[in-house]
């Protein structure tokens, strides 16, 4: 039995324990979400950010056979690097090396005693792992907050993105622009206070799974209730807090057109995210996160776009539909490949 196989199985048991263990009484991690099983082995970028020491979780996961090329992952807010396992898996059997950092602030990475958030700001600390690693041009894939990341990190480090890969990513509009009240971070943060597994699990199976419920999505729910449940609440909830006013205050949208690589947008139209969307008025809630016209409208705006839409799914395509999302990235890429070689 080779030793990737062993680790895989380990990797799965793992994970089928961390689903026994949720079904039988709540669990707790810490801050930095110990405890918790990723499927891969996790390393440590440390580094120096705005005066103080920190360090960058991510899973490198090299292929048996390279086709040469490397995909970056970036996670959205409310996920990290582990839920891209799947997406991982088949990337590599691709021959792609597969990166997926946790972001300063999430998952299993730092939560710095004080940060000056910015999309910016994590774009540079990705370009640093990068750097330390010998990575000099890559696909970048980002999903949710991750997109929005990842058009920014395309947009200052546009020379080293060789395709940029975006899964119903949000910031398609501008929420203050369109009538969604502004909160203090203060008032963030006590929102983020009354977090619990219930207003997780009624939240995504509404957005991400278009009202389906499987028992597999529920070890996604238990990841984040787990670190609001444990000794490092309140700092989890102050981050999700600066988080979210940077989400809210940094839209990337207006600059769409300076994209300059090849851009695949993977969109599942049951999507309704929309930061802040409870805040608005009827009127305003009502055209909030129509995700059909933004991807439209994404992709007329972005240069060289290709638009793949998924009828039937909803915030969260590579772990509702595994299968047909994967296909179709494939297609994606290869037709990105392609144009590029033209």
């Amino acid at each position: 039995m080779t030793y990737r196989l062993v680790r895989t199985l380990f990797a799965a048991l793992l994970l089928l324990g961390m689903r026994a263990a949720c079904a039988a009484e709540p669990v707790v991690y810490g801050p930095e979400l110990q405890e918790f099983p990723y499927p891969f082995a996790v390393q440590r970028f440390v580094f120096e950010s705005q005066r103080q020491q920190m360090h960058m979780a991510y899973m490198d996961l090299l292929p048996e056979k390279s086709n040469g090329r490397t995909v970056v992952l970036m996670h959205g807010k409310n996920f990290c690097g582990a839920t891209w396992e799947h997406t991982m898996r088949f990337l590599s059997a691709q021959g792609y090396r597969v990166i997926a950092p946790d972001q300063i602030g999430f998952c299993k990475s730092t939560k710095p005693a004080a940060y000056q958030y910015s999309f910016q700001q994590l774009a540079h600390n990705t370009h640093a792992l990068l750097t330390r690693l010998g990575i000099q041009r890559v696909t970048l894939i980002g999903h949710s907050t991750g997109g929005m990341l990842a058009t920014r990190y395309s947009l200052m480090f546009s020379k080293q993105v060789e395709q940029l890969v975006m899964v119903n990513p949000i910031g398609l509009e501008d929420w203050k622009a369109e009538g969604v009240p502004s909160l203090t971070i203060d008032q963030w943060y006590a929102r983020e206070l009354l977090v619990t597994d219930e207003r997780i699990r009624n939240y995504e199976r509404s957005t991400y799974y278009v009202n389906e419920w499987r028992p597999e999505y529920e070890i996604w729910v238990q990841m984040l209730a787990g670190m609001f449940r444990g000794p490092g609440r309140e700092v989890i909830a102050w981050h999700s807090a600066l988080i979210y006013d940077m989400i809210f205050n940094q839209p990337v949208l207006y600059e769409f057109g300076q994209l300059a690589m090849p851009t695949l947008l993977l969109i599942g139209d049951k999507d309704n995210t929309a930061i802040g969307k409870d805040l608005a008025s009827p009127d305003v809630r009502a055209r909030l996160g129509n995700y059909p016209e933004l991807a439209r409208r994404a992709a007329t705006l972005i240069p060289l776009a290709e638009l793949i839409r998924f009828s039937d799914l909803g915030h969260a395509p590579q772990m509702q539909d595994k299968e047909r999302f994967h296909q179709a990235l494939a297609a994606g890429l290869a037709k990105l490949s392609a144009s590029t070689a033209d």
